[in-house]
């Protein structure tokens, strides 16, 4: 059981505030009944809420797809930089959402937001085996060594060694390298901290894949979108 104005206001229909003036003037109804309490106690998958003669269509979660910019900060607050959750409309603000694990500040790409905790834990955590492909460019050409290094696990500056990763050669040039690189890990800078760990250097860094979920490239670096019902199916499916 919720609050009627907290499930209004999580569903974009104003503040609270506003939601309370807006039933007072007899403007909510629930199961047929005029409300002009706004702290009634609601079962918002059961009970029918309707506002200004429109039927309220309740849900619990939202999952986002972000094309992250550079420069934004992966974090629901910071009183410096601008965040992943400055960049999306009031409507969706409200579910309160948080990035599904982080990108750094300056890398882009792709980013998943939802306030659904379950699957944010299920996404980041090693033992469910979810795959995030990169593709980065490197200061110097890739060889058979470094490739060989990603797979047994690259140890860290300080210490940890990483699981198992597919370092995959897209173009060597001869003072750069374009790779795509998959991890089932996410620590602080750590596509970055392996290539550093074989004595080069990532100039460039764009997340691609994250578990079943592509990128879609017709988002604009700093644009958004929900996650389709076939997007959402197939994420499921895979951990079954």
């Amino acid at each position: 059981m919720e609050r009627l104005d907290k499930v209004l206001s999580n569903l974009g229909y104003g503040t609270r505030k506003e939601i309370k003036q807006v039933v007072k003037k007899g403007f909510v109804e629930v199961n047929g009944k005029v409300i002009k309490d706004n702290g009634l106690q609601i079962n918002p998958e059961i009970d029918k809420i309707v506002v200004n003669g429109e039927e309220v269509i309740y849900r619990k979660y939202i999952y986002l797809m972000m094309n992250k910019p550079d420069g934004v900060i992966s974090a629901t607050y910071d009183n410096r930089d601008e965040t992943v959750i400055d960049l999306l409309y009031y409507e969706h603000q409200v579910f309160e959402p948080f990035p599904v694990g982080r990108l750094d500040k300056d890398t882009v790409g792709l980013l998943l937001l939802t306030n659904d905790g379950d699957l944010n834990h299920k996404l980041i955590s090693p033992k469910w085996h979810v795959d995030k492909i990169y593709y980065a460019e490197i200061n110097a050409p890739i060889d058979e060594k470094d490739i060989k290094a990603f797979e047994e696990g690259i140890t860290l500056d300080d210490g940890y060694k990483c699981m198992s990763a597919n370092l995959e050669i897209v173009e060597n040039l001869e003072d750069m390298a374009k790779v795509h690189v998959t991890v089932q890990e996410g620590k602080y800078h750590q596509v970055k901290r392996m290539f550093e760990a074989r004595g080069k250097k990532v100039k460039y860094l764009k997340r691609i894949k994250f578990g079943t979920i592509p990128l879609d490239e017709t988002l604009e670096e700093g644009e958004y979108r929900e996650l389709t019902e076939e997007e959402l199916t197939i994420l499921y499916k895979s951990f079954e």
